[in-house]
């Protein structure tokens, strides 16, 4: 089933890409695409064979519907991940039914699932989480154990919605990695400070050995300390961009370690 995904996700992104920017359709060799056309070609989304390079769908509005239980949230993620990728609309609609429902209507059926499936798939089963994952804030979930009309206006407007506001490229990745930024920024504002220290307190060491009178070493913290105060602050308004070593501390506390020294030989000659 993962593998039947895979082909799927790849035979429709083969499809988005032919219908948005004229790229060739897949061909024979892509796995899974000889179903896939003939489902897209009854559906009127690809020309009949023979009709050449004819759009089918590229005059009116296009709605593709992905019948499935997707029950990992992950699932459902490698969707939003390929609307955003192309700007396109995304929505779900979850139908929520009991699982006593469930195996009822299973009884039903001319081909039943055995019973043990459908209470494995209960249990793992994620529902749309609308308030810990923003990318699923279209969704909407219904009761499929009650009645549900096919003109259900919030079903209708659910699909208004997704259609009139497209997936933004790259939406959730620039929240994370502003997150990421400012986590990263603090870590190495930390390693910077505990490092300038050090060095600061070599440096007192150093002038103490060379009998600096006290007076002078009192203006020589003082300095040391606003030299240091400087760099961090600088590190924290970001406006030390382009790091001379492997990470960011190392490249400000290096630049502090020379101006420091400048600092102290000032006083020492």
């Amino acid at each position: 089933w993962k593998q039947s995904r895979r082909e799927l996700l790849q035979c429709l992104e083969g499809l988005l890409q032919w219908l948005l920017t004229g790229a060739p359709l897949p061909g024979p060799e892509q796995p899974g695409w000889e179903r896939f056309q003939r489902c897209c070609r009854q559906e009127g989304l690809l020309p009949a064979a023979g009709d050449g390079g004819a759009r089918a769908a590229s005059a009116r509005p296009l709605c593709l519907l992905l019948d499935d239980n997707f029950y990992y949230q992950s699932m459902r993620y490698e969707l939003y991940q390929l609307a955003r990728k192309y700007s396109l609309g995304f929505c779900q609609l979850f139908l929520e039914c009991p699982l006593e429902c469930c195996l009822q209507r299973n009884v039903l059926r001319s081909d039943p699932v055995p019973e043990q499936t459908i209470r494995l798939m209960a249990r793992k089963i994620e529902m749309p989480d609308l308030e810990k994952n923003t990318w699923e804030q279209n969704s909407l979930i219904l009761r499929s154990s009650e009645y549900i009309s096919e003109d259900n206006e919030h079903i209708i407007h659910l699909l208004t919605t997704a259609l009139e506001n497209p997936v933004r490229p790259n939406e959730e990745d620039t929240e994370q990695k502003e997150a990421d930024r400012a986590i990263c920024a603090a870590s190495a504002v930390h390693q910077a400070d505990q490092t300038c220290r050090r060095l600061i307190s070599q440096a007192m060491k150093d002038a103490r050995d060379k009998n600096i009178p006290p007076s002078e070493m009192r203006s020589l913290a003082e300095e040391l300390n606003k030299l240091k105060a400087g760099f961090l602050e600088d590190l924290r308004q970001g406006k030390i961009l382009e790091p001379q070593y492997s990470d960011l501390a190392t490249s400000v506390t290096s630049s502090f370690q020379r101006e420091a020294t400048n600092v102290v030989n000032k006083y020492i000659l």
